[in-house]
């Protein structure tokens, strides 16, 4: 291709050759091998079409194959059915449209399903979704249960009558969506999201019946498991029965069995909260009485020992000893004084009986000069010496004649 030739604003090219240059590039490709979810399956008289979905984006593909490839493939193709085909991309110039022409139909088994679900779950683990750390508490009584579920499913009536008949005032934000199937994430998502930014909405349940590994399957889609790990609201995920265990299960707050034990894990029973109300307010009234049984005996117990049945008694016998030893301290004091009085006596009445008034009143005189000296020799007497004579019952004056004989 020469410079003039080129394509420019000057050489556009026909709307044709784009479709054919289109065309050709595709055709390049080659064969393909595509995995997806099956979607608006239409069966003309010879030529099948369909949409192939991504099940984790919101992206598809127009695929067409014959007739006979649907009705002997190896599983019945329905709306949601999990396959792997291999085609060659085609561009139809005419309407500008690309599709898939499939040549091979495979359906995704059993055992391939659950391998991919392990795989994804151990990268959500790895990431810490399933952490115990993250899981919310649910409230005590929520106002309003936001419910995920089918229309008309058996899932919905059994939160519901179950949830009412153990709390009649509870109230329901009901979503219907699709809970199998190609729409179901987008549908349940586009629901969790509306429910999330509810106010008035405590808590969130996502609910539906047991169902086979292809039915759970939206339940272990990574952009579900997201989402509810992203959502501000406790959810408690309530899949299946008892054996099923999609990925939601471990990515929700709350792990329900089956839609009627969420329901009971979601509200109390009123009957049992009334009965529970009743029985401790019959422990609290009982352990009151013996309490106040206890104190009370404690009392009667206080009350009877001698300290305060006779608060005075230790005051009593304390002033009956103090009497009795006032009454023996008296006792020895007069005793003690007799005894002294008795010695004083006899130690007067000796000395009364040596003494010199005694002797004097025997007949006895005491003769004292004038100067007052006892005369003790006739020689302190010379003639006319004055002198006192004391005699027993007093004294006499006389003048000495001098000395006489003693022969006398």
């Amino acid at each position: 291709m020469t410079t003039a030739q080129a394509n420019s604003a000057e050489n556009p090219y026909p709307v044709r050759a784009v479709a054919i240059r289109v065309a050709g590039w595709i055709d390049k490709l080659g064969s393909v091998w595509v995995e997806g979810q099956l979607t608006q399956i239409n069966v003309r008289s010879s030529t099948a079409y369909m949409v192939l979905r991504d099940p984790a984006a919101n992206m598809s593909l127009d695929i067409s194959c014959p007739r006979d490839l649907v009705h002997s493939a190896p599983v019945k193709l329905t709306e949601g059915t999990q396959v792997v085909v291999c085609g060659k991309p085609t561009f139809y110039t005419v309407r500008g449209s690309f599709s898939l022409r499939v040549n091979d139909i495979r359906a995704v088994g059993v055992g391939e399903l659950l391998a991919r679900i392990e795989r994804l779950r151990k990268l959500l683990e790895a990431e810490g979704l399933f952490d115990p750390r993250l899981k919310r508490p649910l409230p005590f009584l929520p106002s309003t249960i936001g419910l995920i579920t089918g229309r008309a499913s058996a899932a919905e009536h059994d939160v519901t009558t179950v949830a009412a008949a153990r709390w009649p005032a509870v109230r329901f934000a009901i979503r219907n969506t699709a809970v199998q199937g190609v729409n179901a994430v987008a549908q349940i998502v586009e629901a969790l999201a509306e429910l999330d930014a509810d106010p008035d909405v405590d808590v969130i349940v996502i609910a539906r019946g047991g169902g086979s590994v292809e039915d759970l399957l939206p339940f272990s889609d990574e952009t579900l498991c997201r989402a509810i790990a992203a959502c501000t609201t406790p959810v408690v995920s309530a899949v299946g029965h008892e054996p099923d265990n999609p990925l939601c299960d471990l990515v929700a707050d709350v792990r329900a069995a089956t839609p009627t034990d969420a329901a009971k894990k979601m509200v109390p029973d009123a009957v049992a909260e009334l009965a529970l109300v009743k029985e401790l307010r019959h422990r609290s009234a009982q352990a009151l009485r013996n309490w106040v049984g206890r104190e009370q005996r404690h009392l009667t117990q206080l009350r009877s020992r001698p300290v305060l049945a006779d608060p005075l008694r230790a005051l009593t016998e304390r002033g009956d000893e103090i009497e009795r030893a006032r009454a023996a301290v008296r006792r020895d004091v007069q005793r003690l004084v007799a005894v002294e009085s008795d010695r004083i006596g006899h130690l007067a009445a000796r000395l009364a009986t040596l003494g010199p008034a005694a002797t004097l009143a025997r007949g006895y005189a005491v003769v004292q000069t004038a100067a007052g000296d006892i005369l003790r020799t006739t020689a302190a007497a010379p003639t006319g010496t004055r002198l006192r004579i004391r005699v027993g019952d007093g004294a006499i004056g006389a003048t000495s004649t001098g000395p006489t004989d003693g022969a006398a």
